[in-house]
């Protein structure tokens, strides 16, 4: 092999490793990446050299701390990215529809919240602070995020729930979302609180974020609603569009 298909089987046991989510063993991943376990085994043992990937256990191999750690900052980085252009586009959404606007990105099985703009003229709003977790099967921001992740997420946060019904809801709740691109909750996370959120997508058509509108469910009305959502589902298309969606 030369150095470019050298550094394409490599990239394609770090994505194996990524998708798989757990370890693997040299013949899972030969398998998967569709060449020779010897070559997978010399490939493994330079990416072992280097913190890429380590062992565990007997024969396992796993994702090292160093890529890790480039993962960790790649996250911080696209979100000093995102921020700065979040920011305008969610103070023009708070004051049109005069509720609180929040930004979630995904961390692992969790949403988190990196920004959020509250209304000024509300007597009564909703608050959330930045750092707060909310996990990716409860709330809109979290399933608006779920419904364009991989089939491998979406699948790790099924077995988390062991209710058949509640998996069965949660699937159509997720095909819903991803047919009309976005997802209202009411009372789930916090109650007597509507929350409506839209994906904010990148170039691949992944969802790197959400952008919702969250207050208290009584200026959720059914004449209100439509209104909150088209404002919704607009700022987040122009904050993707400046992600780089579509480009």
């Amino acid at each position: 092999m030369n150095g470019t298909q050298t550094l394409s089987r490599a990239l394609d046991i770090l994505f194996a490793l990524a998708e798989a989510g757990d370890t693997l063993t040299v013949s899972e991943i030969a398998e998967k990446v569709s060449i020779p376990e010897s070559t997978t085994y010399r490939l493994l043992q330079t990416l072992e050299q280097n913190g890429i990937v380590e062992r565990r256990g007997r024969s396992r191999i796993a994702l090292g701390l160093r890529i890790l750690d480039l993962a960790r900052s790649l996250n911080l980085q696209f979100q000093r990215d995102l921020l700065p252009l979040a920011l305008p586009i969610m103070e023009e959404l708070t004051e049109k529809v005069q509720e609180t606007s929040v930004l979630f990105v995904r961390t692992g099985n969790n949403a988190v919240c990196i920004q959020n703009v509250k209304s000024n003229s509300s007597l009564i709003q909703f608050s959330i602070e930045n750092g707060r977790i909310l996990p990716l099967h409860l709330g809109a921001s979290g399933k608006c995020i779920l419904a364009f992740e991989s089939g491998k997420v979406a699948q790790r946060i099924f077995e988390t729930i062991e209710d058949a019904e509640d998996r069965a809801r949660l699937k159509a709740e997720l095909e819903a979302a991803r047919a009309h691109q976005y997802i209202i909750t009411k009372g789930e996370v916090d109650p007597d609180v509507f929350a409506i959120a839209a994906p904010i997508t990148d170039g691949h058509a992944q969802a790197v974020a959400s952008l919702s509108v969250a207050g208290p469910s009584f200026r959720c009305s059914p004449e209100r609603e439509g209104f909150i959502i088209e404002a919704v589902k607009q700022a987040a298309v122009e904050l993707s569009r400046r992600m780089g969606a579509g480009h």
